[in-house]
């Protein structure tokens, strides 16, 4: 049982708990009946008819994986849904096979004691809009044409772009017609959309409505077990436009890169007015401007036919009296009336509530996991929002992420825009960034705990050398850095991610991303339960795991294999410390130190149980190789 105090998890004993978990798994976004991996076009817009039973495994191989992942420390898991997983058909039609199949999955999870929260995931609104989460109809019923999205550049995705696939190019569309008009209207339809009807609802109502109610399903099925502590609110939300008070300014995620209109630009381009747009290249000092291009020459238009563009419709913008585009209401969607808005109190906070309340409809003690848009940490949480919230924000080391390469001796300082230089203040800079991260949920949540939802690597680092070479050194020194940052905070994690259908050709079969900790073309048939695993020397390391009492300091040093941990005792649990001592790190079993009381080491466990006398300060334990 998993639950929260102040800002920690506990358990049933009051231990504190340090989650250390898994996203389960990185093709969950894409349909596996027909293969919907991003490269393959055949298909892409029969978005209808789809199955995603199979995600993020055939049910045979559950065993497989699920013995896999305890053998290498995990206990808890991300457990990946979509939205088009679940109601892909139509609205109201709710694909019952899968609800059966994602059932069937975690209670076999269960057996293996592996506790969960289930993530609504999305990237960018839906695979349409290069991304993955809503099912295809969601964009029809705006009045949207998918298939016009790349010629009227509203959108860029794999299946049109075709290979090579820019680096890291899907987030540019953050800064693009379809997905800011989409997340407007999700959450702020109401009040920048009232003309626009769906079904004889508003568009935010209908849209949120449609959400809310596919993972009350997910929530309704999975009902009665024992290992579903909660749900994520929904992965990595954008605004939309919300908020801005420019509209001639751009709109993004952080990352300029290739194509990048501001948002009156992409409202022209998708009205099917030829634009000339900036491109922004990603150099490892940020993001640098390579230059203008002409965009839509075609004159080819995002709406469907007989469909006047929206905020054209809306007033805000519309034509001189040479018929040349004009921005009329530059700050349209910073203001409601007098009322200047705010994207979290107004929008974000009333949809998580209407959540949070459907969800526990059918499972009352669920946690609601919350995170807000990336890389943004203002998101204010009061005593009159939802009750047993967790902050389940994400952290990258975004150089390593950007541009798939890593050096120990430098990053990228994205909260002074800089490069840093060294190997101590490289590591400070990653452990002050999600310092920063937990601290937010202090300040700005009333002293939630943090759990970071999503943490990983790019193993497809310095242009897949390691796939020819079978060296993986890189890739485990850029893990163990981002390991360390994580345990010099101790902080809960799942990390991103365990794909089981990733290649070394096509990564976790989305948008050439590759940050999977284990792939079939890395197995060598050896029969190890370890075979396939990348970087294991670094994911798979010695933790705390329960606590009786306040952890104080927790490390671990990959190359000496030394481990140490403090805690101040809680003199009122009379339950033990319990420390993971994995056997990949220790295969002849550590030389284990602590301080003062009594301890057992299971090696058939990976187990280590500690019992500190009471009233001797705080404690520690210490493990090392053994000598012989």
């Amino acid at each position: 049982m998993i639950r929260t105090k102040d800002t920690q998890f506990i358990d049933e004993f009051g231990r504190t708990l340090l989650l250390r978990g898994v996203n389960l798994g990185g093709s969950t976004k894409v349909p596996f009946t027909p293969n919907g991996a991003t490269w393959n076009r055949d298909g892409f817009y029969q978005h209808r008819e789809v199955s995603f039973v199979g995600r993020p495994f055939p049910l045979e191989e559950a065993d497989e994986h699920f013995t896999r992942l305890k053998a290498w420390g995990f206990d808890f898991l991300r457990f990946l849904v979509t939205w088009e997983a679940v109601e892909h058909a139509g609205p109201g039609q709710y694909d019952e096979a899968y609800l059966d199949y994602v059932r069937a999955v975690v209670e076999k999870a269960n057996e293996y004691e592996f506790n969960l929260f289930v993530d609504p995931h999305q990237d960018v609104w839906s695979r349409f809009t290069g991304g993955d989460g809503a099912p295809g109809w969601t964009l029809e019923a705006a009045g949207l044409d998918m298939t016009r999205f790349t010629a009227s550049g509203a959108a860029i995705t794999h299946q049109e772009h075709g290979d090579p696939l820019p680096r890291m190019i899907w987030p540019t569309n953050y800064g693009k017609l379809a997905n800011l008009t989409m997340w407007t209207l999700f959450f702020g339809g109401n009040d920048f959309a009232p003309a626009l009807k769906i079904e004889g609802q508003s568009a935010q109502d209908f849209l949120q409505g449609h959400y809310i109610e596919a993972m009350r399903q997910v929530a309704a099925r999975l009902k009665g077990l024992p290992n579903v502590v909660g749900f994520d609110s929904l992965n990595e939300p954008s605004a939309g436009m919300i908020g801005c008070d420019d509209l001639s300014q751009k709109l993004t995620l952080g990352v300029l890169q290739g194509e990048a209109p501001s948002v009156f630009e992409a409202m022209q381009l998708g009205a099917g007015l030829p634009t000339e747009v900036e491109i922004w290249k990603f150099s490892p000092s940020g993001p640098k401007l390579s230059g203008r291009k002409l965009v839509n020459s075609g004159g080819v238009s995002a709406w469907k036919d007989g469909v006047e563009p929206l905020w054209k419709a809306h007033g805000v913008w519309g034509r001189d009296e040479n018929g040349l585009p004009v921005l009329l209401k530059p700050d349209y969607f910073a203001r409601v009336g007098e009322c200047k808005v705010e994207f979290y109190r107004d929008y974000f906070r009333p949809f998580v509530n209407r959540y949070a309340a459907a969800i526990r409809k059918e499972i009352p003690e669920a946690i609601i996991f919350v995170e807000g848009v990336p890389m943004e940490m203002e998101m204010a949480w009061t005593a009159e929002d939802a009750d047993n919230v967790v902050h389940a924000i994400h952290w990258y080391d975004n150089y390593t992420l950007f541009m798939k390469s890593f050096s120990r001796l430098h990053t990228y300082d994205l909260e002074h825009e800089r490069i840093v230089f060294g190997l101590k203040k490289s590591q400070q800079v990653r452990d002050r960034q999600i310092a920063m991260s937990m601290r937010a949920a202090q300040e700005h949540m009333g002293g939630v705990p943090t759990l970071i939802g999503e943490v990983g690597i790019p193993f497809d680092l310095n242009e897949k050398r390691a796939y020819q070479t079978g060296n993986f050194s890189v890739q485990t020194r850029a893990m163990d850095a981002t390991m360390r940052a994580l345990e010099t905070n101790l902080v809960s994690f799942t990390l991103w991610n365990y794909t089981t259908d990733n290649t070394n050709e096509r990564g976790d079969q989305w948008n050439d991303e590759d940050l999977s900790i284990f792939s079939r073309d890395q197995q060598t048939g050896s029969g190890s339960i370890h075979d396939g695993g990348r970087a294991l020397t670094a994911v798979v390391r010695p933790y705390a795991r329960k606590i009786p009492g306040t952890p104080l300091r927790m490390s671990f040093d990959m190359l000496s294999r030394r481990f140490e941990f403090e805690f101040e005792p809680n003199a009122e649990i009379d339950e033990p410390l319990e420390v993971f001592v994995p056997e990949l790190q220790y295969p002849r079993g550590g030389e284990v130190q602590t301080s003062p009381g009594r301890h057992e080491l299971v090696l058939e466990a990976q187990l280590l149980r500690f019992w500190p006398e009471q009233g001797s300060g705080p404690a520690y334990v210490r493990i090392h190789q053994r000598s012989t």
